[in-house]
């Protein structure tokens, strides 16, 4: 697969909106590495695919300080999965637990061409998007080890992540149920006209489902600026697109709703395209977009990810495609940064991981009395029984 290359570049100073989600010692890393006096031009690996619509320009404005950042973003994003997963070996996370890694360009470049009063809305493979959106290392694992510090205190795990002051409307467990939600908080923008949009993501396991087509039918009726995104991984659990959809092309599923496929493991193309999505979204009503991505684990912990799939396959991907190297390529190629630099922040990247699960760690059990709490409205006199509803275990004011 080509690499993404320069087209020009100017010393023309423009602001980047690449959320810096990295830890403090890594934000540093950036500032002293690169500066943000000078914009590149790049353009992307891929042309974009476009239905019913005129595809945005391949060439994408950027600047090393960006790119900088799409690389400390995506390795911190790359070693908490990998770490989650020793965790969940050693029995330390326990329930369900689906990672994230090889999709990272996907949460990185759509926080890098939308603000945090756009919403996200996503299914349960929700870990590296919590992390984009501003949430902490701690959180994270405090979440999935059901730690009072988690970022649903512990009650969630790892599907359910929530950061609601950046817009972040969880993950969520049900296949395909966050769509009509998404759309819900689309109509929620458009109500009070604040310019917004919602981004709903769901995977192509979940694009058969009817009440995505019904969210999406609501959403077009009445121009709501809801953005579908479909996170196409080609593999719904152990099933490959191609056994589950006669048309595994997603982008063109809303038949009258545009649609853009993209080049998800390219940061700088998921980036131009959900600018582009959200600009139509707002003037236009909602747009699907596919963004063509792999993820190098199986669907959860308990699946090897090994049985439907070759690991030529998974091996190819990561030498052909990984989000990572592309953009280490870029910054080694273009002189932004050295190489042991970039190793440096990898080594700083395992220090903050490894920092960040020795709190979670620390951090304690959720009380008994949390069970009820953000279950049943206070004052009702709520009681709660055991199993033989005979004894009351609990009584709520």
């Amino acid at each position: 697969m080509a690499l993404s290359h320069i087209v020009s570049r100017s010393n023309l100073l423009k602001p980047i909106s690449a959320a810096l989600s990295c830890t403090p010692s890594l934000r540093r890393s950036i500032s002293s590495a690169a500066d943000d006096s000078t914009t590149l031009t790049i353009e992307t690996s891929l042309p974009f695919t476009s239905h019913l619509c005129d595809p945005p320009s391949r060439a994408v404005d950027t600047t090393p300080k960006e790119l900088m950042t799409f690389f400390c973003d995506m390795s911190l994003m790359r070693r908490m999965e990998i770490a989650a997963d020793s965790l969940y070996k050693a029995k330390l996370i326990r329930g369900f637990c689906h990672l994230y890694d090889g999709q990272e360009a996907v949460a990185v470049g759509m926080e890098a061409g939308i603000t945090k009063k756009d919403c996200i809305i996503t299914a349960y493979r929700d870990h590296c998007t919590f992390l984009a959106r501003g949430g902490t290392l701690l959180e994270v694992y405090a979440e999935l080890m059901g730690r009072q510090d988690g970022c649903s205190k512990g009650k969630g795990g790892s599907m359910h992540f929530y950061r609601k002051e950046a817009g972040f409307y969880g993950g969520h467990g049900i296949v395909g149920a966050q769509v009509p939600l998404g759309c819900g908080l689309a109509l929620a923008q458009k109500y009070s006209k604040d310019e917004n949009v919602t981004f709903a993501l769901y995977g192509d396991g979940a694009a058969n489902q009817g009440q995505l087509f019904e969210a999406l039918n609501m959403a077009a009726l009445w121009d709501l600026p809801a953005i579908l995104v479909c996170e196409n991984n080609h593999y719904g659990m152990g099933t490959a697109e191609w056994r589950a959809a006669k048309s595994a092309a997603y982008y063109k599923r809303g038949d009258y709703v545009p649609g853009l496929k993209v080049d998800g493991m390219d940061a700088l193309a998921v980036k131009q395209a959900c600018r582009f999505a959200k600009e139509h979204a707002l003037k236009n009503g909602p747009i699907i977009l596919e963004m063509d991505t792999y993820r190098y684990h199986g669907h959860s912990m308990s699946d090897p990810g090994s049985t439907y799939r070759t690991r030529d396959e998974i091996s190819a991907m990561r030498q052909e495609r990984d989000p990572i190297e592309r953009v280490r390529k870029l910054l080694l190629t273009h002189e932004i940064a050295a190489e042991k630099e970039l190793k440096d922040i990898e080594k700083q990247v395992r220090k903050d991981v490894d920092e960040a699960i020795a709190k979670a760690k620390e951090s304690p059990q959720p009380a008994p009395s949390e069970l009820f709490t953000n279950v049943y409205v206070k004052g009702l006199g709520a009681e709660s029984f055991g199993a033989d509803r005979k004894e009351v275990r609990a009584t709520l004011p």
